[in-house]
Order: C-alpha cells, then sequence, then structure tokens
C-alpha cells in the first residue's frame, strides 16, 4: 500500500470496545506500528475487568478463605483448631474493587505507552471504513479507518418475566460489588457464574436456592465432572438445587417473589419468597446500535459471524476490511477467547494469515475446588470418532490417588480424558479436584499441537505435584491404545 493511501484514513485501525478483546486487538495492532485508535464509552476493560473474571476472583480468593478457616473438621484433619471466622463484607468488597481500579489504570497505560489513541464515546458503524463515535456530550466524530475490528462484547441476558432493580433482583454486574449479604438468595441459573456466586454466597453464610430450566444442574458441564462436583459444590453445602423448574416470573421488592412453574409442562409448582434474586441465565451479544445494515451486515440472533481469521461474514463471504472478536461474535464467550481472537484479527490484518484454534481453548469455573475443561465433550468426541471412522478412548484419573492432593486433604477430584485410540491424539479433558484451573493448561497445550498420549506419557511430573493426575491419565490412555 502506498504511504498516500495510508495516510487518506485518519487510522490504520479503530477497535470499537475495549473489554478484553479489543484492548488485545488494539495493543497488538499498535505494537505492530499501525496507527490504533480504541472507541470505548463505558469503562476501559469491558466486562472480564470492571464486571466479571477480575471482580469475581478477588471476591471468591476471599471467601474461599473464609470458607476455609471456618471449616473446622478440615482443620481437625491437620490437628488444627481455629477461632470462630469474622470477616467484613465492606472489606471483602473493597479489595474487589481496589484490584478492579488497578488492572483498569495497567491497561490504559499500557495501551497509551503502545501509542493507541483512546476515543471515549460510544462507537458505530457509518458505512464501510467509517466509525462514528458520540461523545457523552453529544457530539458526533466520523472517523475513516482502513481497518474496523467489532469488539463489543456482550451483556447479561435477564429472561422474559423477570424485572431486575439493582438491588433485590440483579445480575451478575451488580453482584460483584457486594453491596449486601441476602440472608436467601435464590440464583436463576447453575452455569459457570451461578456457580461461582453460589460458592461466594454460601462462604459468607447466606442460604441458596439454585434453579434451572433445564432437566439437569450443571447443564453445560460433562455429565461425570457434574455429577461428582455437585456433591461438594451444591449438596454439600447450603444450597437447594432444583433442576427442570422455571422461574416465570420475578418481582424485585422486599421480600422477592419468585412463581416457579415447571419447565415441560408449564404448570405451577409454587411461589417463592426470598430476599434477593440474582440472574444467572447467560449473556446476550451488544450488536444492536451498530449500525451494522450500513455495511450489510445480517446478525444471528445478534451476535456477528465470522470466519476463523476473525472476518466479518455476509452471505458467508467475508466484508473487506470489517473484523469482529469477543463474545459478540459468540463463539466461546471467554475473555481469554476474546483476547486470542484479537490477536488472530491483527495479525491478518498485518498479511499474516492465521486462523484460531477453538479446540485448545481452555475454560474454568472458580469454586473450591475448581472445574475446568478443554477440547470436546464427550457427546463431540463420539460423534468425531462416528463420522471420521475411530474408536474413542476415555480414561478416568483420580485425585485420590494423588499424594499432593492427600496432603492436602483435598482429594475429592476426577480427570477425564478423551482421546483417539488409533493415533492416540488427545481430543479433550474434564477436571474437577483442587487447582483444575491451573492443571487444564497442560491438556490444553497437546490439543493446540495435536499430540499424542504415545509421546505425552512419557513426559516426566514433577512429584509431588497435582499434575500427576494428568500424568497417570496420559499413561492410562497410551495403554489403552488400539
Amino acid at each position: 500500500m502506498s504511504d498516500a493511501s495510508a495516510a487518506s484514513f485518519d487510522f490504520d485501525l479503530i477497535v470499537i470496545g475495549a473489554g478484553y478483546g479489543g484492548f488485545d486487538a488494539a495493543k497488538h495492532a499498535a505494537d505492530h506500528g499501525l496507527r490504533t485508535a480504541i472507541v470505548e464509552s463505558r469503562d476501559m476493560g469491558g466486562t472480564c475487568v470492571n464486571r466479571g473474571c477480575v471482580p469475581s476472583k478477588a471476591l471468591l480468593a476471599a471467601s474461599g478463605r473464609v470458607r476455609e478457616l471456618a471449616d473446622a473438621e478440615h482443620l481437625r484433619g491437620f490437628g488444627i483448631h481455629a477461632a470462630p471466622v469474622r470477616f467484613e463484607r465492606q472489606k471483602i468488597a473493597d479489595h474487589a474493587n481496589q484490584l478492579v481500579a488497578a488492572i483498569r489504570t495497567n491497561l490504559t497505560r499500557s495501551l497509551e505507552r503502545a501509542g493507541a489513541t483512546i476515543l471515549r464515546g460510544k462507537g458505530r458503524l457509518e458505512g464501510p471504513q467509517r466509525v462514528a463515535v458520540r461523545e457523552a456530550s453529544g457530539i458526533e466524530r466520523v472517523y475513516s479507518a482502513r481497518d474496523v475490528i467489532i469488539a463489543t462484547g456482550s451483556d447479561p441476558f435477564v429472561p422474559p418475566g423477570i424485572e431486575t432493580d439493582g438491588r433485590t433482583v440483579f445480575t451478575s454486574d451488580e453482584a460483584i460489588s457486594l453491596e449486601w449479604l441476602p440472608r436467601w438468595i435464590a440464583i436463576i441459573g447453575s452455569g459457570y457464574i451461578g456457580l461461582e456466586f453460589a460458592d461466594v454466597y454460601t462462604a459468607l453464610g447466606c442460604e441458596v436456592t439454585m434453579i434451572e430450566a433445564l432437566d439437569r444442574v450443571m447443564p453445560t458441564f460433562d455429565p461425570d465432572i457434574a455429577k461428582i462436583a455437585a456433591r461438594k459444590l451444591i449438596d454439600g453445602r447450603d444450597i437447594d438445587a432444583r433442576a427442570g423448574v422455571l422461574a416465570k416470573t420475578v418481582t424485585p421488592g422486599s421480600p422477592v417473589r419468585i412463581e416457579l412453574v415447571e419447565m415441560a409442562s408449564r404448570e405451577p409448582v409454587e411461589t417463592l419468597e426470598v430476599d434477593a434474586v440474582l440472574v444467572a441465565t447467560g449473556r446476550v451479544p451488544v450488536s444492536k446500535e451498530l449500525n451494522l445494515e450500513s455495511v450489510g451486515v445480517t446478525t444471528n440472533r445478534g451476535f456477528i459471524p465470522v470466519d476463523e481469521a476473525m472476518r466479518v461474514l455476509v452471505d458467508d463471504k467475508p466484508v473487506a476490511h470489517l473484523w469482529a472478536v469477543g463474545d459478540v461474535t459468540g463463539k466461546m464467550m471467554l475473555a481469554h477467547t476474546a483476547a486470542a481472537q484479537g490477536g488472530v484479527a491483527v495479525d491478518n490484518i498485518l498479511g499474516h494469515q492465521r486462523l484460531i484454534d477453538y479446540r485448545s481453548i481452555p475454560a474454568a469455573t472458580f469454586t473450591h475446588p475448581e472445574i475446568s475443561s478443554v477440547g470436546l465433550s464427550e457427546a463431540d468426541a463420539k460423534a468425531l470418532a462416528a463420522s471420521n471412522g475411530f474408536e474413542l478412548g476415555l480414561v478416568r484419573s483420580y485425585f485420590k490417588a494423588n499424594s499432593k492432593a492427600l496432603a492436602e486433604l483435598e482429594s475429592d477430584g476426577l480427570m477425564k480424558l478423551l482421546f483417539n485410540r488409533s493415533s492416540g491424539e488427545v481430543l479433550g479433558a474434564h477436571i474437577y479436584g483442587l487447582h483444575a484451573a491451573d492443571l487444564i493448561q497442560e491438556i490444553a497445550n497437546a490439543v493446540a499441537r495435536r499430540q499424542s498420549v504415545r509421546e505425552l506419557a512419557n513426559e516426566v511430573h514433577t512429584h509431588p505435584t497435582l499434575s500427576e493426575v494428568v500424568e497417570v491419565a496420559y499413561k492410562q490412555a497410551a495403554a489403552a491404545l488400539a
């Protein structure tokens, strides 16, 4: 491209949205010499930093300590007798807020240091290679860019019939500020967000009722993992979990009224009166006000269609110079997926062809203990085995056989490994147990390299560590090869 045509644009790249996906894209682009602008109307860092992963991990860390100190039976196993545990809700909330502020500042500074321009306001497309930014004052400016990346993320989904007031009925957006501790809270949804908050609330002395519309609690998790994890994470706590039940209406107030009906028949079950309700029913893309029609893009339930290079698609064909990353693409709605997609988009903009590999991206739920997974579910692995004509291998490795887990008196856990019995290729893994979120990375790396358990079984792991749970699974899998 000649300098003259490059200079005819205000920027080489404009990124709409400064969440994890937009941030990584803008930083990567600026680091590689592209004149980059990033548009953000809310807090820098998006959901993850301000209303998601970061503050929730701070709450889980603090409440996890409270749970540990209050578990007299567990401590007795070590011969430890602790005094009754006391905590200050406000100080726990402050810890989360301070962490958010620190990470948001670091993020903003690193963008500025890389040379990116931060445009404060609401961004939308204004035809090909043009972005309009409406500032808080109402002033609107239109900028041109050779390439545009949409990274507008997602918001919590509130089903019809549920009314929120931000105080007695709220989503994860408000829950992370931990403004008060309801004596009895209902959590609607038993995915990772519902589970993490159930962990926080029960550790801090709240009673929880968990309402799941699908026919089993923890429906998004591997069924075997869900079964063993539920024993401790749900049955072992002050949680009354109900599956196959729909919250038809939720009315804020004191108390909050929840009208429950059977999911299948819509027959009334009962009306609950609780102190608060957390709505954790998933997330929806933020794409309505992007003026996508100005470039002919049609969304799918609000999600922007993209290919594996992150190019936006119209009728399955890429639109020139338009890209989308993160939750708004609806692929894997995780912060690190967004960041990876941002990197892939910018590499393609820079002329280095690269595709994303979703199979090797891990996911984790930061309960105590943790749950993690990577690669294919057992159902998807079975389908792949049937269509590709190979036999699926499956082995289980237990934490109760691990010296480190036994030393910690935390031997409740399971790893399930899926592999191709002919080639030995690792297809996926699902883990529940101590530090599962860290352990999954090793298998994610193997999946990324499409490695076989034949070579992995010979890799030496430190003894005694939890990583030996993975080693045992690899060895069992290698022994089971056809």
